[in-house]
């Protein structure tokens, strides 16, 4: 009896370590998941947030907005209209002081905003007297949900002359969410579902609202006619601020289920991100382990007290009966030394057995931990895949190239061809490790950086594209010595734009000549890039470094305003010198010896 409840006691106590040990890794393997789910919302956020600071302060949408020529609303039109794949949002406006949109990138659609008053949207609202406001709503027009950024333009004289409005939908985010299988969803400071891999939960509530208020969220038609109703949800236990466990009807389904809820602040906003990872099959699985183990770790102790004991009786039995029959003692001490031998081989046997299952399990499990890790960095593949298409485009061109050298029997080229695809295969390796910094920190952090390096890398990346080209760029590499601070993704940026203009400047000019040469002195290191093209009009070169401001067809104008912003970033500045006998630039990085 006082066996079978010592196993019973450890069975329960097993399985209470093994539910709390199971919870902790599913809560510490969610909260990683979440994480990575909470980085790709932020970069979908941050993304379009620049875009209204950027038109606000151009000078040809606030003329539009002050004199509302035919002629200035349809450029402007058109303007916005090319905006939209470049910038991913899903519609631009803008909107005059009377609330009435002057302007759309979907003018040409039958629901185009132009022409709508939006009065009474609060984002209208407050960024005519704020300056700036954020609304996550269901469009008006389009009944399509959707975050709006709203920003003020000001005339010169800085009076408020409209707003242009940014909409970003995140149709795209909701579908990584779902293929997940692990339900996510963002609420607001009112606890109002705004984003959801699962469909039927928009716009529902994680908690009943009163009454007053609901009607006021109601009547401002943010969330059109949806009921805002409470999510089928059930609090169990609370585990610290930001998480739980609840229990939760699915779509689909009749019976709760338990989930573990993780909520993280979303950076910037007053929403929360919730995750709800599935308790019952892992917390089973470790329970059912840990009984096992204790159950192995048990039964030898009590079968070697139990063995103790029978001895201690034999042994008492045998010294009682020794004096009538000492030949027949003998032969029951031979006969028993045969069973101890067996029965320790048994158990040998046994504790090899509970060993095995011991490593199988731990075999298991490690593989289920490395199953978790392929499944997230699939997860993320989709996201970095834009960021490589000019190393793999490159690789294109050199495959391209090596068959059409081994085509014609120049097995050298072809082989120095493959080298340098080999390269640029380590190249996309530091651009996907440059991107999981971005994803954690914002933006890359600078460091010491060869500048030898980094300009051979720029010369690399153009050659696909300037081929036949590059024998008129004249570059005198500095020592390996030389090393400023920054990064080196983004200083190889800044050089492929300079390097680029040059030579598109230059153009088929059998005299054209692109000069590189490095200075340093004890404070920085000053990089010159110069040409002998036709220089800058006087109208481009007033205005060179602001957005939009392009000379060149079918260009955007913010190559250079990307390039000042990254060297301004390592502390460094541009500098410019430009007439009809060529353009120079001086790019100064500061050295670093100067931040370690």
């Amino acid at each position: 009896m006082l066996s079978v409840l010592t196993v019973g006691a450890a069975m329960m106590a097993a399985g209470e370590v093994g539910r709390q040990g199971a919870v902790a890794d599913l809560e510490q393997q969610s909260r990683t998941d979440a994480n990575l789910k909470m980085a790709l919302l932020q970069a979908v956020l941050e993304r379009p947030r620049s875009l209204p600071l950027v038109l606000s302060g151009d000078a040809e949408l606030q003329t539009t907005l002050v004199h509302r020529d035919p002629a200035d609303i349809d450029r402007l039109d058109r303007r916005l209209e090319g905006l939209i794949d470049g910038t991913k949002a899903s519609v631009i406006y803008v909107i005059g002081t009377s609330g009435m949109a002057i302007a759309s990138s979907n003018w040409r659609e039958p629901d185009s905003f132009v022409g709508n008053d939006y009065t009474f949207r609060d984002y209208f609202r407050r960024a005519m007297t704020e300056g700036t406001a954020e609304q996550y709503a269901l469009g008006s027009v389009s009944k399509r949900p959707g975050l709006y950024i709203a920003r003020r333009v000001d005339d010169a004289d800085g009076q408020a002359v409209g707003v242009v409005v940014v909409k970003v939908e995140f149709d795209q985010l909701e579908a990584e969410w779902m293929r997940s299988g692990r339900p996510t969803y963002v609420v607001d400071g009112r606890g109002i579902v705004l984003m959801t891999s699962v469909p039927s939960w928009r716009f529902m509530t994680i908690a009943a609202i009163e009454p007053a208020r609901l009607a006021s969220i109601r009547d401002s038609l943010q969330f059109g006619a949806a009921s805002l109703s409470v999510l089928p949800f059930e609090p169990k236990q609370v585990l610290g601020d930001l998480g739980g466990t609840v229990q939760v009807t699915m779509p689909g389904e009749t019976g709760r289920q338990d989930y573990l809820r993780l909520a993280l602040p979303v950076p910037g906003t007053d929403w929360l991100l919730e995750h709800l990872v599935r308790i019952d099959p892992p917390v089973a699985d470790a329970v059912r382990s840990s009984r096992l183990l204790a159950l192995a770790a048990i039964v030898p102790l009590i079968a070697a007290s139990a063995f103790l004991i029978n001895r201690r009786q034999r042994s008492l039995s045998k010294i009682a009966e020794e004096q009538a029959a000492r030949h027949e003692l003998e032969r029951r001490v031979a006969t028993r030394t045969q069973d101890l031998t067996l029965a320790r081989d048994r158990l040998e046997q046994e504790i090899d057995g509970h060993r095995a299952t011991e490593q199988r399990l731990q075999t298991v499990q490690q593989e289920l931990v490395q199953a978790n890790r392929l499944a997230i960095l699939g997860q993320v593949a989709a996201g970095v895949a834009h960021e490589i298409n000019q190393p793999v485009a490159t690789i294109r061109a050199y495959a391209d190239n090596a068959k059409t050298f081994l085509d014609r029997g120049k097995v050298e080229s072809a082989v120095e061809n493959m080298e340098t695809i080999a390269g640029l295969t380590d190249r996309i390796g530091v651009i996907t490790n440059e991107l999981k910094a971005f994803a954690r920190k914002g933006r890359a952090a600078g460091g010491p950086t060869p500048l030898k390096s980094v300009l051979e890398s720029a010369v690399m990346l153009l050659r696909s594209r300037f081929a036949g080209r590059l024998e008129m760029l004249d570059i005198v590499l500095p020592p390996p010595e030389v090393v400023v601070f920054g990064s080196r993704i983004r200083l190889e940026q800044v050089l492929i734009n300079l390097f680029q203009n040059a030579l598109e400047a230059i153009g088929d000019r059998p005299d054209g000549r692109v000069t590189v040469r490095v200075s340093d002195s004890p404070q920085d290191v000053a990089v010159c890039v110069a040409d002998n093209g036709p220089g800058f009009a006087p109208g481009i070169r007033a205005a060179l470094f602001n957005p939009f401001n392009t000379s060149k067809e079918g260009g955007l104008g913010l190559g250079l305003v990307i390039s000042k912003d990254i060297v301004a970033d390592y502390g460094g500045r541009i500098d410019v010198e430009s007439d009809s006998q060529g353009t120079r630039f001086t790019v100064h990085l500061k050295k670093a010896l100067d931040h370690a």
